[in-house]
């Protein structure tokens, strides 16, 4: 995804903020959805699916997104909304941690916060997700395996070294590969590049001098294929270094078609931004959300109450013969 920032005029704040469905605020049903990070295609992907179900439902969604990958930008857009009395706070975070006292100042206020893309999170009534992220993580690197044929160097991109779900799905990737590909050796700690085109793109370039054996790079995290495909082209490793992570499909497909990028699996953004959207709704309104609770245009979910995690299993394989399918999508 490329980063395009909107930097004048809204310095002070440091956010790039969206308001859909200006014509319901009257209701005073005002939802707040903070995100990583502004102006990349699949956040802007997410913004199209908040504005869809905030018109469905008659109530002000919008999204807010910093203007770097900083959990110190989403801590103060949470404070901001706070202060403006949101009826509801959704956050896709980017540093759980940093998150939990204002997680915490916003129940103070009366105001629920749920999140995507964060289960386990302190604070949050509800987390949202779209795959199982076990079986996620699982799933690439079986595909990476395969490319490299199960044997040799590789590397993992995350989004940051604090981005929860990203971590989760690499140790899931790395745990599966120690037991079931031993011939792989997994040569550096993980790098937090994934979320920018440019240092995906130098570490991938840096690795590959470091490691001159280097077969793979596993990446988490919608940038880091683009970059590092980037890499692997201009230095001539097509076919010898295999690229597996997911992206948006737009930008990716020349990379897929080339043979740059291997595989992926994604869920779809603009889908995720409608449930967000759909489950705060639900909140809102006192609903009870068990198992098999109905998630408009999704379907029955799983509801564990334990741990606060609601899961929709809707993720699609990305790859040279599904890329334009998922283009005609949207995607």
């Amino acid at each position: 995804m490329r980063l395009a920032f909107h930097h004048a005029a809204i310095a002070a704040s440091v956010l790039l903020c969206s308001v859909l469905n200006n014509s319901a605020q009257a209701a005073g049903e005002e939802v707040a959805v903070v995100v990583k990070i502004g102006g990349i295609p699949w956040f802007n992907a997410m913004e199209k699916g908040i504005q869809k179900a905030g018109k469905e439902d008659n109530f002000n969604a919008y999204m807010v997104g910093p203007t770097t990958a900083d959990p110190a930008q989403q801590v103060r857009a949470v404070e901001d909304l706070i202060a403006k009395k949101v009826k509801l706070i959704a956050v896709v975070p980017n540093d759980a941690k940093a998150l939990e006292p204002v997680f915490d100042r916003a129940k103070e206020a009366g105001i629920p916060v749920i999140t995507h893309e964060s289960p386990g999170q302190k604070g949050a009534e509800w987390d949202i997700e779209m795959i199982d992220n076990k079986e996620y993580g699982e799933l690439h690197m079986k595909s990476i395996a395969k490319a490299m044929g199960e044997e040799g160097e590789y590397i993992v991109y995350v989004g940051s070294l604090t981005v929860p779900l990203h971590n989760l799905w690499a140790d899931a990737a790395i745990a599966y590969q120690k037991e079931h590909f031993p011939k792989m050796k997994l040569v550096a700690d993980r790098f937090g590049v994934a979320e920018s085109v440019d240092d995906s793109y130098k570490t991938a370039v840096d690795m590959m001098l470091a490691h001159p054996n280097l077969k793979g790079i596993l990446t988490f995290g919608s940038l880091g294929p683009i970059g590092a495909g980037r890499a692997i082209k201009e230095k001539g490793k097509v076919g010898k270094i295999a690229l597996v992570g997911v992206c948006i499909p737009s930008q990716g497909q020349k990379l897929i078609k080339e043979g740059v990028i291997q595989e992926s699996y994604m869920w779809n953004p603009e889908q995720a931004g409608e449930a967000i959207v759909n489950v705060a709704k639900l909140v809102m309104e006192g609903t009870p959300i068990t198992d098999g609770v109905e998630i408009k245009g999704l379907g029955k979910a799983n509801v564990n109450p334990e741990t606060h995690v609601i899961k929709v299993i809707k993720y699609q394989t990305i790859n040279k013969d599904t890329v334009d399918e998922l283009i005609a999508l949207g995607l």
